[in-house]
């Protein structure tokens, strides 16, 4: 499976860091059922490492987020991730996602990192901090690099996910504002007019 088959129709990348699995499993079905998303697990910890698999186990997409080794690759592999995400490029990363068959989504912040992780195969990056780089950066970055794919994470919310999108983001990666209680219809809400 492809980012460009998870996430057709599918502008939202909810984060679920740090949440107990009785309400991640909420937050999930909440995500699942609108239609409008997929769910990332980062696995920093054992904890969460099992809120994956039991995500997974729901039979809905779930990826594993926040991977910086080939180990948190096999890991998220093994708890039955369909896609990786990392905080930024490391070819060894992308290299063991893609030997163990999960498309990646490298974060990037700069021209030459862009560059590198479309040499190394990623059509679909993660700009990120987009709440530091800003809409402008993603439209500037459309230009001398029209085939790459973002999906704009960090300080995203209802407020200003339009601004993201009308800017050329494909989808937007969600993490205090889906898991903050009463953050998520909202911002369901201006994704389903956007």
């Amino acid at each position: 499976m492809s980012f460009d088959d998870l996430l057709r129709g599918r502008p939202l990348v909810a984060i679920l860091r740090g949440v107990p699995v009785a309400r991640a499993l909420e937050i999930a079905r909440a995500v699942w059922d609108s239609g409008l998303g997929v769910v990332e697990v980062p696995i920093q910890t054992p904890e969460a490492v099992e809120c994956l698999r039991v995500l997974a186990a729901e039979g809905h997409p779930v990826g594993a987020g926040t991977v910086r080794s080939a180990a948190q690759v096999e890991a998220a592999a093994e708890a039955g991730a369909v896609f990786t995400v990392a905080p930024g490029l490391d070819l060894d990363v992308v290299r063991a996602s893609q030997a163990a068959g999960l498309p990646h989504l490298p974060g990037v912040a700069t021209p030459s990192e862009v560059h590198h992780a479309l040499q190394a195969g990623c059509e679909w990056l993660k700009a990120f901090p987009a709440g530091a780089l800003g809409p402008a950066w993603l439209r500037e970055l459309r230009g001398p690099f029209p085939e790459a794919k973002f999906v704009a994470t960090g300080g995203i919310g209802a407020h200003n996910a339009p601004e993201y999108l009308a800017a050329g983001a494909r989808a937007l990666g969600v993490g205090g504002a889906v898991t903050t209680d009463g953050g998520l219809p909202p911002l369901l809400e201006v994704l389903r007019r956007t």
